[in-house]
């Protein structure tokens, strides 16, 4: 797997450009090789991702093991839920 395909869906990633720099986000879609959705149920709501280049981010070693399970699943998934997980994984103060 090349370095721009190996996102995964519930994975912590920070912006690095952009109005959203320096801001945990989570992986809630892939688009394609280049480009990924990302939300944290803050700025950015989970009802209108933002899509961004894969080169715009920084992937973290986070994990949301109950983000990516809720998504597969097709479960319904709300702002509040984004921001605790963030808060859970000692992302968020």
């Amino acid at each position: 797997m090349n370095e721009r395909t190996d996102y995964e869906i519930g994975q912590a990633v920070k912006s690095k450009a952009g109005r959203d720099k320096g801001r945990i986000l989570f992986v809630i879609g892939i688009a394609d090789e280049n480009y990924i959705f990302v939300a944290d149920g803050d700025m950015r709501r989970i009802d209108k991702p933002k899509m961004k280049k894969v080169k715009h981010l920084v992937k973290l070693s986070t994990f949301s093991y109950e983000l990516a399970k809720r998504i597969k699943n097709g479960d319904k998934i709300n702002n509040a839920f984004l921001r605790r997980e963030l808060e859970k994984l000692g992302l968020r103060s």
